[in-house]
């Protein structure tokens, strides 16, 4: 029971104020930098990768 207060009041705090088509589109704004930092995150690795495989030759 605790974590739903907890989860609670975040939404509170984070939402409070805001009406719904603006918490809908911040939801949507959030997953999609969610996605782009795994994006550029996996295309620094290939970038890292690629510079130690050319350290090599």
């Amino acid at each position: 029971m605790a974590s739903a207060r907890l989860s609670s009041y975040g939404w509170k705090a984070k939402f409070g104020g805001v009406n719904v088509s603006d918490a809908q589109r911040l939801k949507a704004l959030e997953a999609e930098n969610g996605r782009l930092k795994s994006l550029l995150a996996n295309s620094m690795l290939e970038v890292d990768a690629m510079r130690e495989m050319l350290k090599g030759k």
